[in-house]
């Protein structure tokens, strides 16, 4: 796996790889970046295909900063990857997001996720309409602690996704 965004990235790489996700519409892709603020500084220079999804990644709440700069980017869909959710993230501001995807860390050192962390970003989804998906809980491997959030499989995905 690698950064789409990364620094080392050429535009003129991006664009390819943009054309050819256009040239693919029986294909929905989703790119997930850390590097959100090159991805919003470089959003008006690329053409946005229909079938692209963009995420940023949010572990904690320092980098919270990311949605800001995804909020700026043209994609049919723009996502936060809450994974792995290290701290809570508090109050967010989700307008213009559709989707948010959470869950915890897996491997042999893997960091526990408070319980209290995901239902606070389930409940701020709820409350502003964004389809919320509860990855897994993490811990040795990625389904050792399974998927449900208190009793429930969340499962949800952004309107996009269900038309």
């Amino acid at each position: 796996m690698s950064d789409l965004f990364h620094e080392d990235v050429p535009l003129g790489f991006i664009t390819q790889v943009f054309e050819v996700i256009r040239e693919t519409p029986q294909h929905t892709y989703q790119v997930l970046t850390k590097r959100a603020q090159r991805l919003s500084r470089e959003a008006g220079e690329l053409d946005w295909p229909s079938n692209l999804w963009m995420g940023v990644s949010v572990e904690s709440r320092r980098y919270a900063f990311r949605i800001d700069h995804l909020r700026k980017v043209p994609a049919a869909v723009r996502f936060v990857s809450a994974e792995p959710l290290l701290g809570p993230l508090g109050a967010l501001d989700l307008e213009g997001i559709q989707w948010l995807i959470a869950g915890g860390e897996s491997g042999a050192n893997a960091r526990p996720m408070e319980p209290a962390w995901a239902t606070e970003l389930r409940d701020t989804c709820t409350s502003a309409g964004v389809a919320f998906f509860f990855k897994q809980w993490g811990g040795r491997t990625p389904k050792a602690g399974g998927r449900e959030l208190e009793g429930e499989v969340w499962d949800q995905l952004p309107e996009e996704a269900a038309a």
